[in-house]
C-alpha cells in the first residue's frame, strides 16, 4: 500500500465480535475486580502490578466467522510502562497487523518507537501505521496562567520509518483488520458547543496559529446486530461531532459502545459536560467508557446519569463487544 491513501466511501463489513484491551490509561486500581459479559478485569498475582499514566494505549482484536485481526490504537507516554503492561497482559507482539495514532500528541506516540521496534521485529516486516498528515505538525501549549507558550514534543516521520512503521498518511477514512475496523479520517465539526482546545496552538504554513487538530481520529467498528462501537483518542474534534460522523460515514444510527477519552477534564471544559451528556443520552448508547483525558468531574458525573450505560476504566481491563464465545461453551 502507498504511504499516502485517500479512499473515499467506506465498505463496512460488519464483525462478530470486538475486544478492546486497555494497555494504557490514567487510572488503576488493583482492587477493581469485578467482571461481567461485557467487560473482565485483569487478575494479577503481586508483586504484578499495571502501571497508569497520562496517556492512552488499546489492543484491539476483531472477529468475523474464522477471521481475527490485531489492531494497536496509540501507544501512551513511556516505552516502560507501555511494555510493562503489555507483557503482563501477554499482548502478543507478532499478532499486531496495524498501528493506529489518533493525533499527534505525545501522550498518544511517545511510547510508539519502542513498541514499533518490538512488533516490526517480531513481524520480520514493516509495521503499516494509519494516520493524519497533520499528526507530524509542530505544536505547543498556551496556557494563560504560565504566561508563555509551551512547547510540546512533535512526531518526527523519519524515526517512525527507522523504528519499523510504514506510515499511511490518510485525512480520509480507512479500512484496515480486513476491513473490519475503520479510521474515521477527519471529523466533521457539527456540535456548535463543542469547539476544540483554546490553549493548544500548532505551526501551519509557518506561523503559530490556534490548533484546529483536522488530525484528530478515532476507530469505528460495526457489530453484527448491534450497532457501532466508537473509539476515541482524545476526541479533541469533540465526542459528539466523533460519534455523529462515524454515524454518517457508516450510515448506522444505532451507537453500541462508546469507549477512549473525551477531553472534558479542566475548567476550561466545565460547561461542556453537562452538554454532553445530555447528547449521549439522546444518542442512547448501549456503553460508555469515559478514559484518559475525560477528566475526575466528568467521569463521575457521567456514573450518576448514566448510571446503566457507564463503565468506570481501569488500566488492563477487557471488553467484549458482540459474541461472547465463552458463554456458548
Amino acid at each position: 500500500m502507498p504511504e499516502d491513501v485517500n479512499k473515499d466511501g467506506l465498505n463496512i463489513r460488519e464483525a462478530d465480535r470486538l475486544e478492546v484491551t486497555i494497555l494504557m490509561d490514567n487510572y488503576t486500581d488493583m482492587l477493581l475486580t469485578e467482571h461481567t459479559d461485557v467487560y473482565r478485569r485483569p487478575q494479577l498475582p503481586l508483586p504484578h502490578i499495571l502501571l497508569a499514566e497520562h496517556g492512552l494505549s488499546c489492543l484491539i482484536k476483531v472477529y468475523a466467522g474464522d477471521e481475527e485481526h490485531t489492531v494497536l490504537m496509540d501507544a501512551a507516554v513511556t516505552p516502560a510502562c507501555l511494555l510493562h503492561n503489555a507483557k503482563l497482559l501477554k499482548a502478543e507482539p507478532s499478532s499486531i497487523e496495524a498501528v493506529v495514532l489518533s493525533h499527534g500528541h505525545p501522550d498518544h506516540f511517545l511510547g510508539l518507537f519502542e513498541f514499533l521496534k518490538m512488533v516490526s521485529k517480531e513481524r520480520n516486516e514493516k509495521v503499516p501505521l494509519y494516520l493524519h498528515p497533520d499528526a507530524f505538525l509542530e505544536r505547543r501549549l498556551n496556557i494563560p496562567a504560565i504566561g508563555r507558550p509551551v512547547p510540546i514534543p512533535a512526531l518526527e516521520e523519519g524515526a517512525l520509518k527507522e523504528a519499523g512503521a510504514l506510515p499511511i498518511k490518510s485525512e480520509k477514512a480507512l479500512p484496515l483488520a480486513g476491513g473490519l475496523v475503520h479510521t474515521t479520517g477527519e471529523v466533521e465539526r457539527t456540535i456548535p458547543f463543542e469547539k476544540g482546545f483554546p490553549w493548544a496552538e500548532a505551526k501551519i504554513d509557518g506561523n503559530w496559529v490556534y490548533d484546529p487538530f483536522l488530525d484528530d481520529q478515532g476507530l469505528v467498528v460495526q457489530l453484527k446486530g448491534k450497532g457501532l462501537v466508537v473509539i476515541s483518542g482524545c476526541a479533541h474534534a469533540g465526542i459528539i461531532n466523533t460519534i455523529e460522523h462515524a454515524k454518517k460515514i457508516t450510515g448506522t444510527e444505532k451507537v453500541h459502545a462508546v469507549l477512549g477519552g473525551f477531553h472534558l477534564t479542566g475548567q476550561l471544559f466545565d460547561p461542556i459536560i453537562q452538554p454532553t451528556i445530555n447528547e449521549l443520552k439522546r444518542i442512547n448508547p448501549d456503553y460508555v467508557v469515559p478514559m484518559h483525558c475525560t477528566g475526575w468531574k466528568a467521569i463521575n458525573r457521567f456514573a450518576e446519569e448514566l448510571p446503566e450505560q457507564f463503565i468506570l476504566n481501569t488500566v488492563g481491563t477487557t471488553y467484549t463487544f458482540g459474541e461472547n464465545l465463552e458463554a456458548q461453551e
